[in-house]
């Protein structure tokens, strides 16, 4: 039996961005378990933060997904979900949605959860996709930093700003956790935390995490 493997796709074609997501995933890599592939989708949009965007990029990651006959399990990593439901049609390997994952890890964790959003236009998406999975009654907020996909992860003061947004969420909204609401923010996870004292779920880890417990390790 040949080495496993977790395919994690940026929807985007921000390659920082995948070296971002990359470096995140790196703890969850061990001697022996699934080999973690971190690529970037070409054809996607610099970043993906309309409606357009996230709709742009669904169905070439369909095709990659039924054409790709190596990987035991895909990750899709931006915080939309973009063509979640579309990718699962497509094969009977698992396809997990970081979106999804960082919620379902934040209700682990707490009572109320608090989502950092990139910007505001990207709240109402976020929100649609929470009511389809029935759970806005244990959302305590999601407030906008008002940068693009880029800027979060490389913006020289990304983190302040997460945390200003964050304190807000903690202290005004409620929240006993926050989401970090886009896979470029990965690196500020564990600043984020120790600076708001409260859980911060980074997605993309959520999403692999999950990924590895359906995936069997070689032999």
């Amino acid at each position: 039996m040949g080495k496993r493997q977790i395919r994690v796709v940026n929807p985007n074609s921000n390659e920082t961005i995948t070296q971002a997501v990359d470096e995140a995933v790196a703890p969850l890599r061990f001697t022996d378990g699934p080999e973690i592939v971190c690529d970037t989708l070409a054809e996607g949009p610099f970043g993906i933060e309309t409606q357009a965007d996230a709709e742009q990029v669904v169905l070439p990651l369909r095709r990659l997904v039924e054409s790709d006959n190596a990987s035991d399990a895909f990750v899709i990593a931006c915080y939309s979900d973009p063509g979640l439901h579309v990718c699962r049609e497509g094969t009977d390997r698992p396809v997990f949605g970081i979106a999804e994952c960082g919620v379902l890890t934040a209700l682990a964790r707490a009572d109320r959860f608090g989502v950092i959003a990139v910007a505001q236009r990207s709240i109402r998406r976020h929100m649609r996709h929470l009511r389809q999975m029935g759970l806005t009654g244990r959302l305590a907020g999601e407030r906008p930093l008002e940068m693009s996909v880029a800027e979060t992860a490389s913006g020289e003061d990304t983190l302040a700003r997460m945390a200003a947004v964050g304190r807000v969420l903690r202290d005004e909204d409620g929240a006993d956790a926050i989401i970090m609401g886009c896979a470029g923010m990965s690196k500020h996870r564990a600043p984020l935390e120790d600076a708001l004292g409260i859980p911060v779920i980074d997605p993309t880890q959520a999403a692999v995490t999950m990924a590895l417990g359906t995936v069997r390790i070689s032999a």
